[in-house]
């Protein structure tokens, strides 16, 4: 039994006809494993045609084990490589800014001067230091020269370079014990030898007669896990899904950073022209939608609408309109307006956000209720209200007359400019960069935000170059939608890079695909169990929401 208060759709998997070649996702004479819960388990027959994945060294060892959760739907953990001895924990110097700002941040890369000169330092006070040149794989957009690092020691074990940070620390400079496995440097990945764990969720149309969701649970406001939306709803199997804000300084904590659609009605508006996961009666779809929103009176100038369901002032990775310090995307960063207009649905949680400003209430007829000089009250159910805030309460106060009608337009337009068509079996998770694109590697880390001036090439280093725990999802050419976790900030699975990413992909068989939220959002749920291995030391992260595979209804 689904449970009534948390709010999912269900989204029909059809085929998508298409003609490209494919790589089958399971090798021959890959092991099954024995089924777990749920039922009815059934261990899958390996295809006779396989390829590995294109990740590290050709010649890795690598397994698949296969269940089959439902016809049509298949689990599949591929572990490959081995624990490499070559890696090992070291420590990494964050190299002070070289900026006349003095209030700059230190950066894990800087010039291979101010690099060498930090080496020198260390070096005199006794600690043996090394720098490196960071050289990132080339992608669509953005990488190559990164800069040089400067790093100390070789440990066996984080613990064991606490006292090397202690004498960086004495130096003047900070530090922190890195493992170098979870480097992604240029011309190293195809040699590296692992391990990696993956989780492989296959959703074939053509068998499989359930649906595939995204729930965010009894509100967007506040944060679940995915096991426990995937409980709620009574999953087969479930992933994180899009983006979301975290810290309530960036607005409210589990809203959606980035565009989002439940049951055809927009919950959020997207990132510049970020791409994003798009689930109806057609299929799986990866498309790069735009923002219009209006409100309008009758008689009156229509006035632009900035956003909805989320805190007017703060738009969590940017790529709004009029926004400081800019209109792009700019992933991880809270851009700042002080003049919006913002809707909100019942969605959005039991109160709007409070403050200064002004709210309009409206019934489910959109006549006007109730115009309040302050921010913060109940959405009445079926209806939506409408946010002001600086030199836009005036211009919203003047269209908002007591008994008297508005309207509110939050339309998502396609590439070419038309209305995105919703329907009751539409859903929308945001995500980005783009991985792969009409069968061919297509990472735009700088057209979606991963690529920040001014900070030493810092952000782009952590979050695109380097390893980490990864969520993506793409289709193949049979038309089967392909849901992929990947372990990572773990000595026993390293994590992949955008790059590595990328390739993983394509070698799955996906001909189009797209990165979602990762790191310690990570997760793969069977059931109500999780089957990866999050990184958070806390363990399960709550996220904003989730993909969720639902059995088919019983005739």
């Amino acid at each position: 039994m689904i449970s009534p208060n948390h709010r999912h759709r269900r989204a029909v998997i059809t085929a998508l006809a298409v003609s490209l070649p494919f790589a089958f996702l399971t090798p021959a004479g890959a092991s099954t494993a024995a089924p777990t819960a749920p039922a009815p388990d059934q261990q899958a027959a390996a295809p006779a045609q396989a390829s590995h994945l294109d990740l590290g060294a050709q010649d890795l060892p690598e397994t698949r084990n296969v269940t089959t959760l439902a016809p049509g739907l298949t689990r599949t953990t591929i572990t490959r490589g081995a624990p490499n001895q070559e890696f090992f924990w070291t420590a990494e110097v964050a190299v002070p800014s070289t900026s006349l700002d003095p209030d700059a941040p230190a950066s894990a890369l800087s010039t291979q001067a101010q690099a060498q000169k930090v080496a020198d330092k260390l070096n005199a006070a006794g600690v043996t230091a090394r720098i490196e040149h960071v050289q990132s794989p080339q992608l669509a957009d953005a990488g190559g020269d990164l800069g040089y690092r400067v790093r100390a020691g070789q440990f066996s074990s984080k613990a064991d370079g606490a006292a090397t940070v202690d004498q960086i620390k004495a130096a003047g400079y900070k530090a922190s014990v890195i493992y170098t496995g979870w480097d992604g440097d240029a011309g190293s990945s195809e040699d590296d030898r692992g391990p990696w764990n993956l989780q492989v969720l296959t959703i074939d149309p053509k068998e499989f007669h359930g649906d595939l969701t995204s729930s965010f649970g009894p509100n967007l406001e506040n944060r679940e896990t995915t096991s426990q939306l995937s409980a709620a709803a009574g999953a087969l199997a479930a992933v994180n899904g899009g983006f979301f804000t975290m810290d309530p300084a960036a607005g409210a904590p589990g809203d959606p950073a980035g565009a989002a659609v439940h049951d055809g009605k927009v919950l959020s508006e997207p990132v510049g022209d970020r791409p994003s996961l798009v689930l109806d009666k057609n299929g799986t779809s990866i498309q790069r939608l735009h923002w219009h929103g209006t409100v309008t009176a009758p008689g009156a100038a229509e006035l632009p609408l900035d956003g909805v369901d989320r805190v007017p002032g703060l738009i969590r990775n940017c790529g709004g309109t009029d926004d400081t310090p800019t209109n792009l995307p700019l992933h991880d960063f809270t851009c700042t307006d002080p003049d919006e207009i913002v809707s909100f649905t019942p969605e959005f949680g039991p109160t709007t956000p409070g403050g200064p400003g002004l709210e309009v209430v409206l019934d489910p007829q959109g006549t006007v209720t109730a115009v309040n000089h302050a921010r913060g009250t109940a959405v009445p159910a079926g209806g939506q209200t409408v946010q002001a805030i600086g030199a836009d309460v005036d211009k919203l106060a003047a269209l908002a007359v007591p008994g008297k009608k508005l309207k509110v337009d939050t339309d998502l337009l396609d590439e070419s400019g038309k209305t995105l068509t919703t329907t009751p079996t539409t859903d929308v998770v945001n995500g980005g960069p783009t991985l792969v694109q009409n069968g061919q590697l297509d990472v735009t880390a700088k057209r979606d935000g991963m690529v920040r001036t001014n900070d030493s090439n810092s952000f782009f280093y952590g979050w695109v170059h380097k390893r980490n725990p990864r969520t993506f999802a793409g289709v193949d050419a049979q038309g089967r939608t392909i849901l992929v976790t990947a372990d990572g900030r773990q000595t026993t699975s390293l994590g992949l890079s955008l790059n590595e990413e990328a390739h993983v992909a394509k070698s799955l068989g996906m001909i189009n695909a797209i990165n979602l939220d990762g790191g310690g959002s990570t997760t793969m749920v069977q059931g109500d169990q999780v089957m990866n291995s999050p990184s958070d030391a806390t363990g399960e992260r709550p996220v904003g929401d989730a993909l969720l595979v639902l059995p088919g209804r019983k005739p």
